[in-house]
């Protein structure tokens, strides 16, 4: 009858595959003729087209073997389970595939639109490449742990880059940040800045950051990236604390009992 060779190619697999199949059980080896050469039957044929169509289905090679055995319920039942697996599969792929065309368009990878769009609007008044990817960062840890609250921040973000002391702030920030890293010359502008508008915030009750100033943990996370952005922020913090003022992420007035 058939070599392994012809039977391989009568079933449109490879003779690699035949041999995988035998060595995991699923395609019974026939013992060697009399010349030392393994020949197959009719019935090897049929078997290894059988496990050829269904391994091309998607059916995994460990649940081939039970099903050739089944009968016609047990295989319907088979079939629907790994149809299941299968839709499974695909919808995970295809979340998969959104998240990797999301890679060419950067920010919108691990942020909401609403984010990307205020990162968007930071790079039209004149922040820096490295100012925005600080942003960024920082959005990422916003958004991953208060996702629910994005929609009403953002709106408030977009509102304050109307005030001209912030986008000052923000050029501000951008030149020091693109600058020598041992440059803190600025630093006192970007302080009196910053003060002037915590000032603001506070007269208007802007500074009530309601779950947010009672996660501790987050609150860390977020104080301790804008130190590691920049060193030159440690010295940031001690001038705001001149100015009455301590914290990144929680501010509080100094002089007055925290919320």
């Amino acid at each position: 009858m058939l070599t392994i060779g012809q039977l391989a190619a009568y079933a449109g697999v490879t003779v690699r595959a035949v041999r995988h199949y035998h060595q995991i059980g699923l395609l019974p080896e026939p013992e060697r003729d009399a010349s030392g050469y393994r020949r197959y039957g009719a019935t090897a044929v049929v078997s290894l087209i059988k496990i050829r169509t269904l391994a091309n289905a998607g059916v995994p090679l460990s649940q081939i073997g039970q099903m050739l055995e089944a009968d016609a319920q047990a295989f319907a039942e088979a079939v629907q389970r790994i149809d299941c697996q299968l839709r499974d599969e695909i919808e995970r792929l295809e979340a998969s595939r959104k998240q990797i065309a999301q890679l060419a368009a950067g920010d919108s990878l691990v942020l909401p639109p609403e984010v990307t769009s205020y990162l968007g609007r930071l790079r039209e008044i004149g922040a820096s490449a490295r100012m925005v990817e600080a942003e960024r960062d920082g959005w990422i840890l916003v958004a991953a742990r208060w996702p629910d609250s994005i929609p009403g921040v953002i709106a408030g973000k977009h509102a304050q880059l109307d005030d001209p002391q912030l986008v000052r702030l923000y050029r501000v920030l951008s030149e020091l940040s693109e600058g020598d890293a041992g440059d803190d010359s600025r630093l006192e502008e970007v302080a009196d800045i910053m003060a002037g508008l915590f000032e603001q915030a506070y007269a208007s009750g802007e500074l009530n950051l309601g779950e947010v100033a009672h996660d501790d943990l987050a609150v860390d996370v977020l104080d301790a990236l804008f130190v590691e952005s920049d060193p030159r922020m440690e010295r940031m913090l001690d001038l705001l604390r001149e100015r009455g003022w301590a914290g990144w992420t929680r501010l509080e007035r100094l002089g007055e009992p925290p919320d």
